[in-house]
């Protein structure tokens, strides 16, 4: 355990359960109803209102072998394919082996999915598949039937819920066995300021951290809350270096910050083209499904595009659709499209890439547990190696569902129990960065570890993260002297933009440790897959200190996650950034 807190006032009030679960998307929600059901005192807390996390976004759908002559090994090979070698094949077996009955538990819940004139489920394509395996509701708009479901199952079943609630620590007994969090509400609600809600086990489902990025299609939610907290808490993160940066992300102007609209993989998976400024389509030639390859080499071909020609987006084309097609099938795409004064029924989309998903995160077994005992982890925070260095479309949603109930079945089996919360557990507060430094942060990230990452521009991300890190401690040093930095008062605003500076740190020391290009980590100065070297995990850890210790898995195997198993680590290639320590 680190013993790392943010600076934070004491809790002032209190609740006691069985689990709480943090966050409100698809894996939160699910395993809240499953351990409500079996008699849980179960306790919902989410960042926002219960139904404003990345789940409402996605757009696409919902991947399953639910459709005629599909099979999950069919699933399963085309997730490896998508993974560049870093899938951990039990997860994937059980992802798409479990996934079916659970979209068919989901439905049971009330979610409704488009039917074909048969009755049957309506299934289409993303990048990556081989078959039409894509469930989808109201033509673009998944997410938000499947979060309308479960908020209202949630509602109907009279969960405990704290909306609006920042989740700050992990709470910790004294064998380092977790006992609850500590969290701040919005000003309202029946609770206000800071609290704790105890619990022997806390669910992680807190969603993404694109916010760490100027251009993100999350929403401002996602700042990286979860593997912050897991982080300080002393859990292991892994992969955090693939970030999946979504090819088609509706194009809004040079220097747009913030949540972008997304046009989704659907669109192409319909048939629509990308196409440069003459009309001429790239993706032919590049990849044997051209539009539909795996995401990662539709950005990285994107990108090769925008610089070939010097320009800033490239064009999707799917005039051919007609407006019948993009009204039904596409209703809110177009809707987002007309507001920005584009008519896709008319005209070419203008897209480029923008940071969409992480496909790492906090370390998990196949249970969801993860390297602290009693924490779990589930959707995006998580990482259970499922998705290896690139994310397969539209996997994300299953793997909330699957593991959440994974979860849910473990902690109703192995309910852990923990003692009192250590109140004081070390190590002075975590320095907070100055809510005003976020932009820098998101700056640096994009400009040094966006879509074309290389030695230099990470080596200058790594230093001026650092120093803004050095500025928050030296702030929080306070000596008193009028010209120096002032401490920054804890609030919302100063703990988001601490969670993100933290989980940038991380992110870009893994980033320079894999000298590759793999998945959606693109490395110029390293262009080539190094499977000999590379065909590995990068597994991070904080020290009490505050600096990110890293090791390498021997194999590409993902490796067992219990806090009593001792690390192993193979020895650090060559020439390793000096400003992070290798474990050994």
């Amino acid at each position: 355990m680190t013993g790392i807190r943010l600076t934070a006032p004491a809790p002032g009030w209190s609740i006691d359960a069985d689990v709480v679960v943090v966050g409100s998307g698809v894996a939160g929600l699910t395993a809240a109803l499953r351990c409500a059901a079996a008699g849980l005192a179960t306790v919902v807390v989410t960042k926002a209102r219960l139904d404003d996390g990345s789940t409402r976004w996605a757009q696409g759908g919902i991947a399953a072998a639910l459709g005629e002559g599909d099979t999950p090994q069919q699933h399963l090979d085309d997730t490896l394919v998508a993974g560049a070698g870093l899938c951990d094949e039990d997860a994937v077996r059980a992802l798409v082996t479990e996934g079916p009955d659970a979209v068919r538990r989901l439905i049971g819940t009330g979610a409704r999915f488009d039917t074909t004139d048969g009755g049957d489920i309506a299934l289409t394509r993303e990048g990556g598949h081989h078959r039409r395996r894509i469930a989808h509701a109201g033509g673009d708009a998944t997410g938000a039937e499947i979060s309308r479901a479960l908020v209202d199952a949630v509602r109907e079943a009279a969960l405990h819920t704290v909306e609006n609630a920042l989740v700050l620590d992990l709470l910790t007994d004294a064998e380092g066995r977790t006992a609850g969090v500590t969290l701040h509400v919005m000003g309202e609600g029946r609770h206000d300021g800071v609290g704790a809600v105890r619990a022997p086990a806390v669910v992680l489902a807190t969603g993404g951290m694109g916010q760490v990025f100027s251009a993100t299609t999350n929403p401002a939610v996602s700042t990286g809350d979860g593997v912050a907290l897991a982080l300080r808490a002393g859990a292991e993160v892994s992969d955090l270096e693939f970030v999946q940066f979504h090819p088609t992300v509706l194009f809004l102007g040079a220097g747009s910050e913030g949540q972008q609209p997304l046009v989704s993989e659907a669109v192409r998976g319909e048939g629509a083209h990308l196409v440069d400024a003459s009309g001429t389509r790239f993706m032919l030639g590049q990849h044997e499904l051209a539009e539909l390859a795996p995401r990662d080499i539709v950005a990285k071909a994107i990108t090769r595009q925008m610089e070939r020609h010097g320009t800033e987006h490239m064009y999707l084309d799917a005039r051919h659709f007609g407006a019948g097609m993009w009204e039904q099938r596409f209703p809110t795409i177009l809707a987002a499209c007309r507001t920005h004064g584009i008519d896709p029924v008319t005209e070419p989309i203008p897209v480029s890439p923008a940071a969409h998903y992480a496909s790492g995160g906090v370390r998990t077994d196949l249970r969801g547990r993860t390297t602290v005992p009693g924490l779990y982890a589930c959707g995006e925070v998580a990482c259970t190696g499922v998705h290896g260095a690139n994310r397969l479309a539209s996997n994300s949603l299953l793997e909330g569902l699957v593991f959440a109930e994974r979860i849910a079945a473990d902690i109703v089996g192995h309910l852990p129990r923990a003692g009192a919360a250590v109140t004081d557990p070390g190590p002075a507060p975590s320095p907070l960065l100055d809510p005003g430094a976020r932009t820098a942060v998101q700056r640096i990230m994009t400009r040094g570890a966006g879509v074309l990452r290389s030695a230099e521009g990470l080596a200058a991300a790594a230093e001026a993260l650092e120093a803004l890190h050095d500025d928050a401690v030296r702030a929080a040093a306070g000596d008193g002297s009028t010209d120096g930095p002032k401490p920054v008062e804890p609030g919302v605003h100063a703990w988001e933009a601490t969670n993100l500076l933290l989980v940038s740190r991380v992110l870009v020391a893994a980033a320079r440790r894999r000298e590759e290009t793999r998945g959606c980590h693109w490395r110029e100065d390293r262009p080539e897959r190094d499977d000999e070297n590379w065909r590995r995990h990068l597994v991070v850890r904080l020290t009490p200190e505050r600096r990110p210790v890293l090791r390498r898995t021997e194999t590409e195997a993902f490796g067992p996650v219990d806090p009593a198993q001792p690390s192993h680590c193979a020895a650090a290639p060559p020439n390793h950034p000096s400003d992070v320590t290798e474990e050994s």
